[in-house]
């Protein structure tokens, strides 16, 4: 005891108000790390923490105290225990940091610190089999970052590269914080989205996941970029990236050669505008869109214009030049070929065929037949109340399948309409339809007896024989996953075939057919 008591004052007089120094003593006065238990001289080496984890036991650090009393080691446990309660109201919010450091004095953090360093290494790499009381020392306090850092950040993509192919797996701290965290910024990610009406595929794409990449590497505190820096700053810096990509193209034009596209289209306005592409073995790069209504009429101003990214892009580069087969386009070709007869002129594929349903839809029978279905489908669908008729007898099916061309929809949607044939006559003969409003109107009855005609069904088969092959054609060379033109050829030897074998070899059924194929493959 009187060691005890003479520990006390000592212990009071240095100012240290931790109890547990009621129970050691120092053995150097200038070493606070080195304490002798007053009950059984075990020497510790750590600080007063790690004595009072001799004095409690239970501790992987420490060997217990078999000759403490229980009133002292019910003293040291609540007063830890107290600690690290305090510890963890001050962080709240806050799972990084280490939970062996809570019941630490300010004089002790840095010592125990460096004691444990060589057990932390060790303990990171498999379980604490201490006792009850045992810890594992599984995470760690974040990192600050200093002006160093900006030039060792590792880049946003090569990180997202690695970790996808397996060459980095990301470090965790704490996998159920990490977990939450995650779940609220996704959370305010898709509502951004949702808020600005971003399509959801847009996740998907391989710039998305770098972009958050960077984001985590700059930390917390991020400021989004401005209306100024997204339309003015970064646009500029994009552009001029853009431009450096579209070097290694032009070097690859120059040793393999490339072909020039031109990619007509009408927008709302009813403009017709062109966009051009270079395309070379590195890639399809887009060079410009202008509008040409005031050209696409004009033969003349066609061949003006396509002789004008010949000589931009280099004549002694380019191998073909690729176009739809308008007849402006077509004339314009011939002008080409003349003034550089080395070039190739190639129409395109996709436009060829979607021709040719354009022109087998305005066979006399085929005409009828669709004429009759658009307005069987529209009949339908401008009626709210009929529609969900409709959907009772279809099992919820559509009768509408746009596709990426007019004509290709138009016969896409005959399929869809021979498909649900038994289920429209179920429903146009019922007594929900009899019984309905639609049923006494003069356009109802007209509609009721197109789907009732036996004939208007042995068009649309007709129709399909003839189209089906051609649109899945269609489907093959509009495809963005891999080039067709290797196969295109074989692909429409097939089709021919096919409506060969669908007619039993019946020429006469598919003799104007074959004309149609051949005059629009043959430009």
């Amino acid at each position: 005891m009187d060691n005890e008591i003479e520990t006390q004052v000592d212990s009071s007089a240095s100012g240290r108000r931790d109890p547990g120094w009621k129970y050691g003593r120092l053995v150097n006065e200038k070493d606070l790390n080195t304490i002798i238990c007053i009950f059984c001289d075990k020497v510790t080496k750590g600080g007063i923490y790690r004595h009072k984890q001799h004095l409690v036991g239970g501790y992987r650090n420490a060997k217990k105290c078999r000759k403490c009393p229980e009133h002292v080691r019910e003293e040291m446990e609540e007063y830890m225990s107290s600690k690290k309660n305090q510890k963890e109201q001050m962080n709240m919010g806050s799972e990084y940091v280490n939970e062996d450091l809570f019941s630490l004095e300010d004089e002790d953090i840095g010592e125990e610190i460096n004691s444990r360093t060589n057990v932390t290494n060790i303990s990171s790499g498999g379980s604490n089999r201490g006792g009850s009381g045992g810890r594992t020392f599984s995470s760690k306090k974040p990192r600050q970052k200093g002006p160093m850092d900006h030039f060792f950040t590792p880049n946003a993509e090569m990180v997202v590269q690695n970790r996808r192919s397996g060459k980095m797996n990301q470090t965790t701290i704490n996998n159920a914080y990490k977990k939450e965290a995650r779940e609220r910024a996704c959370m305010l990610i898709t509502r951004w989205m949702y808020e600005v009406v971003i399509p959801f595929n847009a996740v998907t794409y391989p710039s998305f996941q770098p972009m958050i990449e960077a984001i985590g590497q700059y930390g917390v505190g991020m400021k989004g970029p401005t209306f100024h820096e997204v339309r003015v700053t970064n646009l500029k810096k994009e552009s001029a990236l853009t431009k450096d990509l579209m070097k290694d193209h032009m070097v690859e034009w120059g040793k393999n050669g490339c072909s020039i596209m031109s990619d007509g289209w009408t927008d709302r306005k009813e403009r017709t505008l062109v966009n051009f592409l270079v395309n070379c073995s590195k890639g399809t790069m887009f060079m410009q869109s202008i509008d040409a209504s005031s050209m696409i009429k004009t033969e003349e101003k066609m061949f003006e214009l396509l002789d004008k990214w010949v000589e931009q892009v280099g004549e002694k580069n380019v191998i073909q030049v690729i176009t739809d087969n308008h007849s402006s386009y077509v004339m314009a070709r011939r002008l080409l070929e003349l003034k550089r007869p080395h070039l190739y002129w190639t129409p395109c594929a996709a436009h060829c065929l979607d021709l040719m349903l354009e022109d087998i839809g305005k066979l006399p029978n085929i005409k009828r037949t669709l004429e009759r279905a658009i307005s069987l489908n529209g009949y339908i669908y401008n009626c709210s109340g009929l529609l969900n008729m409709m959907r009772r007898f279809t099992g919820q099916r559509e009768l509408l399948r746009p596709a990426k061309t007019r004509f290709a929809t138009a016969f896409i949607t005959l399929s869809r309409l021979h498909e649900q044939k038994n289920n429209l006559r179920k429903m146009f003969t019922s007594s929900d339809w009899s019984d309905s409003k639609w049923a006494k109107e003069q356009k109802g009855k007209t509609i009721a007896n197109i789907v009732l005609i036996p004939s208007f069904w042995n068009t649309i088969v007709f129709c399909l024989k003839v189209s089906g092959p051609l649109v899945l054609v269609l489907r093959l060379v509009d495809g963005e996953k891999k080039a067709p033109m290797g196969y295109i050829y074989e692909a429409m030897n097939r089709v021919k075939n096919t409506i060969v074998r669908s007619f039993n070899g019946n020429e006469e059924k598919y003799k104007e057919i074959f004309n149609i194929i051949d005059k629009r493959w043959e430009i």
